[in-house]
């Protein structure tokens, strides 16, 4: 009799036991990884409670009463509420991000541009985009917000200290940006530079309606990241006497002397960056899927 070999599987059957085996593998590598955060936070959590001074730290920055006396504030007893207080970091942050994006990629067209006629202003961009993002962020507030007032010029020396806040925010935030575009225009091919030209688009017309459009799909993510950032610095503001969120829970602190305002803070700041830092990461999947797929075809 001739010798009958290993029954074959079908290929359906094949897909199907490769399937199973990765997803229990997923599956395994999940529950292991959870695990693991589960202990190691127990383990910090233990730490922490088991500490001699634990007692006094959670007292001093952990008190629920006084958390909750900070959130909702108190002027008569010399303090404000940080919750509203967070209102005008929303607000500056707002405005600063439509300023930024515009102002950034102005000076990003500006130098990538080859004309001749506009090298002068070529050199000041370039000028002020090495200045901006040399020069620390405190330090430009501070030139801002009391250099200005100080020139007792008509409308410009008479604005709020979170007028002048923003300024700086985009001064500073700008420089950063007009990189980012210029990495996103540059990483256009040069192929679609000279599709458009070839199709009798001027060298402004390319850069509106061929260059810009695949840039800024590029750089969303990088943008958001900075954004992230530009939220954070708001509380910078206060350093001009501005009630945002950290300065009120300064005042609570110095007035109740106690920290657990600055823990409010923090928690009303991260509501605020972390879903923004999480839509980041999918707008960083989606776009690798998308790249993957292109390259398959």
């Amino acid at each position: 009799m001739e010798a009958q070999g290993p029954p074959q599987l079908a290929l359906p059957d094949l897909a199907a036991r490769r399937s199973r085996l990765l997803g229990d593998s997923s599956r395994r590598g999940v529950v292991l990884s959870t695990a693991s955060t589960v202990v190691v936070l127990a383990v910090l959590l233990a730490v922490f409670l088991l500490a001699p001074g634990s007692a006094q730290v959670r007292h001093t920055f952990l008190n629920p009463a006084d958390m909750w006396k900070a959130f909702v504030g108190d002027p008569k007893a010399g303090y404000y509420s940080v919750g509203e207080a967070l209102w005008l970091n929303i607000r500056m942050f707002v405005v600063a991000e439509v300023l930024i994006l515009i102002v950034g990629l102005v000076v990003a067209v500006i130098r990538q541009s080859t004309g001749p006629v506009l090298l002068p202003l070529r050199v000041v961009t370039t000028i002020y985009v090495d200045v901006a993002r040399g020069v620390p962020l405190i330090l430009i507030i501070f030139a801002l917000g009391y250099g200005l007032p100080a020139l007792q010029l008509t409308v410009i020396s008479d604005q709020s200290a979170a007028v002048y806040g923003v300024a700086a925010l985009v001064l500073s935030y700008s420089a950063y940006v007009s990189e980012v575009y210029r990495a996103g225009i540059s990483g256009v091919h040069r192929s679609q530079v000279a599709a458009a030209r070839s199709l009798g688009l001027s060298q402004s017309s390319s850069m509106r309606y061929v260059i810009l459009p695949q840039a800024i799909r590029n750089i969303i993510p990088p943008l958001l990241n900075d954004f992230i950032s530009l939220q954070k610095d708001t509380a910078l503001v206060g350093l001009l006497g501005s009630i945002e969120a950290n300065k009120a829970a300064e005042l609570f602190s110095d007035t109740v002397f106690n920290y657990s305002s600055y823990v409010v803070a923090a928690i009303l700041f991260l509501i605020l960056t972390i879903p923004l830092a999480r839509f980041t990461d999918h707008l960083i999947r989606r776009d690798q899927a998308r790249r993957l797929a292109g390259a398959g075809q």
